[in-house]
Order: C-alpha cells, then structure tokens, then sequence
C-alpha cells in the first residue's frame, strides 16, 4: 500500500505542478488577457487589476517549482488549495451573479461555466490529498486489517 500512496502521491505533485505552471506561463504570456480577465469579474478594484495580472502569475510559477523540488510539501499544497479556492470562489460568484467572462485560467476563451467550475474543483482534490496525506497514512497504519 506504501507503493500506491508514494505514486498518487508524485501523481498529484507533477499534475498540480504542471497546471500551475501552466496556467502562470499563459498568464505571463498575454498579462493584458488575464487583466482583462480579472476586469470582467467586476470584482477588483480597478487599480489592483495590474498589479494582480503582473505578479499572480509568477506567484502560480513559484507554487508549481515548489511543488515539483518536494519543499515544504503539505504547506504548498494549503497554499496551491488557498488559491483555487479563492479563484474558485470569485469564478462562482461570477458566474452566478449573471456576469459573462473569461475564466482566465488558461488565457482567454474559456467562459466561466458549470463546466470551468467543476474543473477546477477537480484541482483542488490532489491539494487536499497532498495537505491530509500524512493523516490517511496514520490513520491507515492505526487501522487493523479485516
């Protein structure tokens, strides 16, 4: 059993680190999109928009490096969770207070829906798994077998 958690375990650092990584280079790439982005949420005040679609991506770039180099792994992952259920949350309120906008996560042309939601929830459970991983372990080695 130590084997399998070891991998899901590397799975969800490599997965969670590559969408991040991702998600800050297409961010970085066209800082203008991503602002636009954030503008549409009408959520910001106008002059933070520059200020978070200049240095939020990089923020997303240095999670993803701490990911991938195993420093501080649980509180990474609390952070890599903080941030999508921060975004998570500014893309609910979003979508269900009528507004049509980009979700911005990947550069523009992805509309906020049920769909982008529900995305990224599913990238938040190898967060959650890389926060409780060492409490399923001993939970886990203080079960008897059946």
């Amino acid at each position: 059993m130590a084997v399998a958690y070891k991998i899901v375990h590397w799975l969800c650092r490599i997965g969670l680190a590559g969408i991040f990584f991702y998600s800050g280079y297409t961010k970085i790439k066209a800082p203008l999109e991503f602002a636009a982005s954030l503008s549409a949420y009408q959520l910001f005040p106008a002059k933070l928009i520059f200020p978070i679609a200049d240095y939020f991506p990089w923020i997303e770039i240095l999670l993803a490096i701490a990911l991938l180099i195993g420093w501080k792994i649980r509180y990474v992952a609390l952070a890599v969770a903080g941030v999508l259920c921060f975004f998570l949350c500014i893309l609910a309120i979003t979508y269900f207070r009528g507004i049509e906008a980009d979700c911005g996560c990947f550069g523009s042309g992805d509309r906020i829906s049920p769909r982008t939601l529900a995305r990224d929830f599913t990238f938040l459970l190898p967060a959650l798994f890389l926060i409780f991983e060492p409490r399923i372990r001993m939970w886990r080695r203080a079960r008897p077998e059946t």
